[in-house]
């Protein structure tokens, strides 16, 4: 499972843990702006916006997982069993596959309301990349510098939910997600007060008893009530390394430690890796489980007029500074 946030500081940010118990040997992607997006049941996009995220590339295609475009759009795709409903094909439609629907709208948007537009006309077919990587059950965040929208294709068809926390988990529904915060809003981060009993001479006797009864076990229900209230009432300085090591200590209070969520046959979901990228300057950070020294690569230090994919594998070795 996952969790995606956004965090806003001097600059904008946005990104996520990949929480599964295997990796694809995922890497850090740039597709330039020249590089031929070839779309199953659309016209190819020989000329597009340049992006940068993390993607499983196959056959010289980059399966993104998330990823941020040039204009500081960024989309994320996290796993949505029993409730993904891809559709046939539908010809009055734009029909994009759920593996295409990163690049075909960063490819052309710079804004949540642009996407919108767009999501006008898209159906979000049931086509497999192939026959050995059949889809993946999954939503979608989309947040640009002002606003976040959740996305999500279920049998009552293509819903677009306007996502005022910049927050993304898994299940439920986004509508039930986001509604479960009224069972939290006694959560504070200041000293709870005794509305117990006026009877009783009830005192606080530990630091952090404002947000008793937070969630925090690994479900995605209780991830997405905890990195909310974490989000909402995160503070950190303006500057890159203030802004940057914040976010992923928001995405650490959401991350699987292996051995907490067994997967049968010895295998345990792990936070594979974590990410942030500052949609303003184009640098995508990145942690993984066994590294968790931070890694950046800046987009704009790569030729973006370019036609090839540029990959960067990710650092797995845990990199340690000695005195």
């Amino acid at each position: 499972m996952c969790t995606a946030l956004t965090y806003h500081t001097k600059d904008n940010y946005f990104g996520r843990n990949l929480d599964l118990e295997f990796s694809y040997n995922e890497t850090v992607t740039v597709t330039p702006r020249n590089y031929p997006f070839h779309f199953r049941m659309l016209p190819t996009l020989e000329k597009h916006y340049a992006m940068i995220g993390m993607a499983y590339v196959v056959d010289d295609y980059p399966l993104y997982y998330d990823a941020t475009n040039e204009k500081g759009l960024s989309i994320a795709g996290l796993n949505f069993p029993r409730n993904a409903d891809y559709k046939p094909i539908d010809k009055s439609k734009d029909n994009v596959a759920p593996f295409e629907l990163i690049p075909w709208v960063l490819g052309q948007c710079e804004t949540v309301q642009q996407c919108k537009c767009l999501f006008q006309r898209i159906n979000i077919a049931n086509t497999h990349f192939s026959n050995e990587l059949p889809l993946s059950p999954l939503h979608w965040m989309i947040s640009d510098r002002e606003e976040s929208i959740t996305v999500e294709s279920v049998k009552e068809g293509l819903k677009i939910y306007d996502n005022p926390v910049g927050v993304l988990t898994n299940n439920p529904a986004f509508d039930m997600q986001l509604f479960n915060l009224n069972n939290y809003m006694s959560l504070s981060v200041e000293p709870p007060e005794n509305h117990f009993s006026e009877q009783l001479q009830l005192e606080t006797y530990s630091r952090g008893m404002g947000a008793m009864g937070m969630p925090g076990d690994w479900s995605s229900a209780s991830r997405f009530v905890k990195a909310t209230f974490v989000k909402s009432n995160a503070v950190s300085g303006e500057s890159e390394s203030e802004s940057v090591s914040q976010f992923f200590h928001m995405l650490d209070s959401v991350a699987h430690p292996r051995g907490c969520v067994h997967m049968g046959n010895q295998q345990y979901e792990i936070t594979i890796y974590s990410s942030c990228c500052n949609v303003d300057k184009g640098i995508y950070y990145y942690t993984t489980y066994e590294n968790r020294q931070i890694t950046a690569v800046d987009m704009k230090r790569i030729e973006l007029n370019g036609k090839q994919l540029v990959n960067y594998p990710l650092i797995k070795e845990q990199q340690m500074h000695y005195y």
